[in-house]
């Protein structure tokens, strides 16, 4: 194998997509498990694991869709649809991928979390063979990828998930999928249209939906922040405090969807906009001072 073609193969796993999957530590960071051992280790495996399960997803996905990814204007130059990397070779590649997230997953002790992993494999296979041409099951089902996610990390660490860490979840997750497929409409217009889909959606449904997840995002975390048993919880009614950053974040990515329209990759989003960057980091370091440090 040549230098090209294996960098096309760390291409097709996707390995900026791994940003996702930091969503399995956030029951260790909000459970209060960043000083067990145990469950900062156990957490780690499942974030490889998750990793590992969804380059495994991208292979499939990318496999399926080589016909319809060679008609679309970017999409076209990934791996396999551009012709650098065989079927053959990444139907082997994605039994290396499967193989080793299944070998990884009995680390984490146990069966709960080898379940969800079993889970999630389970609904990606279906989305990319056909649910994700159904209008709206297609976001819902993304969505459920990332609820997946949480309570994998729950299993992993020991802590059971709240309704509001869940709940939260699936409304960003839904979100960011109403967002790419407002910038999927875009395309569409231009001649691009590669989603079966996308006839059950308008750019005026899209936008409508993302206003209203907009909205319900910052008042479900405003709400979780005031929660008396979050309060309780946590020993401290600052949370609130965090509010601005989220607020923040979910404006600029507005501004980023509906004034610069570039909003077809959010992991590429947060890779080069620094507001966003800034946002996160900013969330990050103030939760843990208020629920770490200034205790």
């Amino acid at each position: 194998m040549n230098i090209t073609v294996a960098r096309g193969l760390i291409r097709l796993a996707r390995p900026h997509q791994y940003l996702k999957n930091l969503f399995v530590l956030l029951p260790l960071f909000f459970g209060w498990k960043l000083s067990d051992p145990s469950a900062v280790w156990a957490s780690i495996v499942a974030f490889a694991v998750f990793c590992l399960a969804a380059s495994c997803v991208y292979v499939f996905n990318d496999l399926r869709d080589a016909p319809q990814d060679r008609e679309h204007p970017t999409k076209k130059n990934r791996p396999i649809a551009s012709g650098l990397v065989s079927p053959p070779l990444a139907w082997g590649f994605l039994a290396v991928l499967a193989g080793s997230a299944l070998a990884l997953a009995p680390l984490v002790p146990g069966r709960a979390f080898s379940l969800i992993v079993l889970g999630y494999l389970a609904i990606n296979a279906a989305y990319s063979l056909g649910v994700k041409h159904m209008a709206i099951v297609d976001l819902m089902c993304i969505a459920l990828g990332f609820v997946l996610r949480i309570f994998a990390g729950g299993a992993a660490s020991g802590v059971t998930p709240s309704h509001w860490i869940v709940i939260m979840t699936f409304l960003l997750a839904l979100f960011l999928g109403l967002a790419k497929r407002r910038d999927d409409l875009l395309l569409a217009a231009c001649g691009s249209r590669t989603r079966k889909c996308l006839d059950g959606y308008s750019l005026e449904f899209v936008s409508l939906c993302m206003a209203v997840m907009a909205g319900v995002v910052i008042v479900s975390y405003i709400l979780y922040t005031l929660s008396p048993d979050v309060m309780a919880k946590h020993g401290t009614e600052q949370l609130y405090l965090t509010s601005l950053w989220v607020v923040a974040g979910i404006l600029r990515y507005m501004q980023i969807t509906f004034v610069e329209q570039r909003s077809g990759s959010p992991t590429q989003v947060l890779l080069r906009d620094p507001f966003i960057q800034v946002c996160i980091l900013l969330w990050v370091a103030s939760c843990y001072l208020i629920l770490y440090a200034f205790k």
